[in-house]
């Protein structure tokens, strides 16, 4: 034995495993474990003292196939584990052999089995994979549409991540020397799934939870409840500083509401940290805050057992999420996206709350969806027609701001109102020109208990014809849904080079977008400066378009709207396709208004006029 063995050895047997993880432990190879052998784990069943336990080496589960990753399996013994089984909130709790570490808690049997049989992921496989630095990968980038459900969000995150599967994909892509409970390597390599993580969810209606947990729940995560009020690290007692067995949180929303995942801490490197032994996510690199955790009991369960956790206060950034660990450092923590949110209501007085989500490409948008909707379902009508007028602005960093100001009415307003807020926000983080950097996001909402939409149903010019040159007084009735009828006057300046039959299109947003992407074919945004234009001229729903065409031709240059152009201009811009895009338009538009209402208006007519030269 060398001198470094045996000193380990005293200090496990006179001072316990406790004073030797107050120094960096030594680390057992995987190629030293044999059947046999007694581990000591370490993790919170309660609060936050760390307490241990018994792991009976029973093999090594070797993955022969794929990635040719290594499972230790253990029988777990001590604390509540006979009745638990493996408890979700494990994932990182550090096992050590003779006072080395070998690695962290990682897998379980699958759902029912209160066995508490456990994978274990090499300590060695959890440092190597989590000091790449690479990109991304492209598979991690969800497509959500808005307003999500629990079938759309589910779909979408089962086709992007796929990381919460068996150790083995089949039998026979294991090996494994020993059998545990009467099944072979083969067949438990297929049993054998990360470890569930608890999700905390602070402050969120049932509705909303279940939207997310549904789609979360499949994805190894179990929805939990949480204090509203969160801790701080004062008010806990934490037993020093952060060290292996500690419970542990990722938080993604912060502040008013707060949502995250908590597990252990496997191993602390000066103020390099490693912990959970599996993914969250497997999204490779990430800039998640990283908390304190407090334990609040074991609730044993047949399903699946769990730790009741609650995340603290932030104690550092957890910058990678691989196959084998998460991993990050103690200190400052990321920046986050601060987002602001005002309800004015003529039933109470103006409330204002205040969030923080996670700067990420996935995350970022789903959690602010979900503190959107949250909030709006918590303080105002979740069921039945109401009305959200939404304004406020997301500043973007060396960008212009994101202008937000339209209007939602109807029975899923909520969804629709919330989706409005949060869709831009995805368009961008999700861009290939470059990384986006949102720096908050402010949000004024006025609410009403009551719909307020609106038909348009005729328009019309008192007098036919109109003189070029002139203004002619546009009339404009719409029906509101209590069936009120409402004119409005737009005046229309008549060009003094317009003769003919015109034609005047008086639409609502939505179909005049559909209209005009099918006629102009606009290309697709070339950078972050068009894509922030295009979404600041978006077509409001409390707004009427009016537009009057004429029989000249025109064109769409590089993404500009080009009317009544000269026949040899049309003839050079086809003849020289090289120039950039182009695509023809049979009409030109001659002039266009805006005519703004009370309500969420739709329908579209056309009036045909012809225009006096006298």
């Amino acid at each position: 034995m060398t001198l470094r063995r045996f000193t380990l050895a005293v200090l496990v047997s006179v001072f316990g495993v406790s004073a030797l993880l107050a120094g960096a432990a030594d680390q057992m190879p995987v190629t030293d474990i044999r059947p046999g052998m007694v581990g000591i784990g370490r993790t919170v069943f309660d609060g936050t003292h760390v307490e241990e336990f018994k792991a009976h080496i029973v093999g090594v589960l070797e993955n022969v196939i794929g990635p040719h990753r290594n499972l230790i399996i253990a029988r777990l013994e001590g604390g509540p584990l006979a009745n638990t089984g493996v408890i979700a909130g494990m994932s990182g709790s550090p096992v050590y052999v003779d006072g080395r570490l070998i690695g962290a808690v990682s897998y379980a049997l699958g759902s029912f089995s209160k066995e508490p049989i456990a994978g274990i992921t090499p300590i060695a496989e959890m440092t190597d994979s989590t000091t790449l630095t690479d990109v991304r990968p492209a598979g991690a980038r969800v497509h959500l549409e808005f307003p999500l459900t629990p079938e759309t969000l589910t779909a979408a995150f089962r086709k992007a991540l796929n990381w919460n599967r068996p150790f083995a994909d089949r039998p026979g892509d294991t090996r494994f020397a020993s059998s545990v409970a009467g099944l072979g390597g083969d067949q438990l390599g297929t049993l054998l799934r990360p470890i569930a993580t608890p999700l905390v969810m602070s402050g969120f209606e049932p509705d909303v939870a279940e939207l997310f947990g549904s789609a979360l729940r499949d994805q190894g995560f179990i929805p939990t409840g949480g204090s509203a009020a969160g801790f701080h690290a004062g008010e806990m007692p934490f037993e020093g500083p952060l060290k292996p067995g500690d419970a542990i949180g990722v938080m993604l929303v912060g502040g008013d509401l707060q949502l995250g995942g908590t597990g252990t801490v496997t191993y602390v490197d000066g103020d390099r940290v490693y912990a959970f032994g599996h993914p969250m996510y497997n999204l490779g690199p990430t800039e998640y805050p990283m908390t304190r955790a407090y334990v609040y009991t074991v609730l044993p369960s047949l399903f699946s057992s769990m730790k009741l956790s609650s995340t603290g206060d932030v104690i550092g950034t957890f910058t990678q999420d691989r196959a084998t660990a998460i991993a990050g450092r103690l200190g400052p923590g990321p920046r986050t996206i601060p987002i602001t949110l005002s309800l004015e209501s003529s039933r109470a007085a103006k409330r204002t709350f205040h969030f923080t989500v996670v700067n990420d490409q996935l995350f970022g948008p789903l959690m602010t969806y979900a503190s959107i909707l949250n909030t709006l379902g918590s303080y105002e009508r979740q069921y039945g027609s109401a009305t959200f007028s939404v304004r406020g602005t997301a500043s973007v960093k060396r960008h212009d701001p994101i202008v937000l100001n339209n209007m939602f009415s109807g029975d899923q307003a909520t969804m629709a109102a919330a989706a409005y807020a949060v869709a831009p926000i995805t368009y961008l983080l999700s861009n290939d020109y470059e990384k986006v950097d949102l720096e908050g996001v402010d949000l004024t909402i006025g609410t009403a208990e009551e719909p307020r939409t609106a038909t348009l149903e005729r328009v019309w010019l008192d007098d036919p014809r109109p003189r070029a040159g002139r203004t002619a007084p546009l009339k404009v009735l719409f029906r509101t849904y209590r069936g009120e009828d409402i004119i409005r006057t737009l005046p229309i300046e008549i060009p003094a080079n317009a003769s003919g039959t015109l034609s005047l299109l008086v639409s609502d947003g939505a179909r005049l977008g559909v209209a005009e992407q099918r006629e102009t074919r606009v290309p697709q945004p070339r950078s972050v400066d068009q894509m922030i234009k295009s979404i600041n001229k978006g077509r409001r729903n409390n707004t009427l378009y009016v537009k009057l065409l004429g029989s000249e031709a025109g064109a769409v240059v590089n993404g500009e709207l080009l009317s009544s152009l000269p026949p040899s201009v049309l003839g050079v811009l086809e003849g020289d396709r090289n120039g950039g895009s182009y695509n023809p338009l049979h009409s030109a538009t001659l002039g266009e208004w805006e005519l703004p209402t009370d309500h969420a208006v739709s329908g579209s007519r056309t009036l045909t006029i012809t225009i006096s030269s006298n």
